[in-house]
């Protein structure tokens, strides 16, 4: 992956990371398309940015969900998408213990920004 496209991956990652510390559910818009879609463990797809954000306040505030930490394990652009497989560190309130997922994010282009376009996870048992 070129500097210049891993700077543009990693920037939109760390947005998600201080969304979930911050609690700035408003910033997931620079972190989603406007028609994505996520697909959560055990659960049905959810599309679309407003959807989106609903869940995240819903997951987060649920789960005492303190911290995310994402590593990008491997990226591979396809023109003007791209996809991710990555790990990442759940980290909670009070004390509980933290969990290791594997995810899978498309990304795509939109306005010139790279975003997450369909993202799906699944805990590391």
């Amino acid at each position: 992956m070129n500097p210049s496209l891993a700077a543009d991956i990693q920037k939109t990652n760390k947005i998600f990371e201080q969304l979930v510390a911050k609690r700035d559910f408003e910033a997931l818009g620079q972190v989603y398309t406007q028609h994505a879609r996520v697909m959560p463990p055990g659960a049905e797809m959810i599309s679309g940015r407003e959807n989106i954000k609903s869940f995240w306040q819903t997951a987060v505030n649920t789960m005492g969900l303190s911290a995310v930490k994402l590593q990008t394990v491997e990226f591979e652009l396809l023109g003007d998408a791209g996809f991710e497989i990555g790990r990442a560190k759940l980290e909670f309130a009070a004390g509980a213990p933290s969990m290791d997922v594997k995810y899978l994010v498309l990304w795509k282009r939109e306005n010139g920004d790279w975003k997450w376009h369909v993202d799906m996870w699944s805990p590391v048992s």
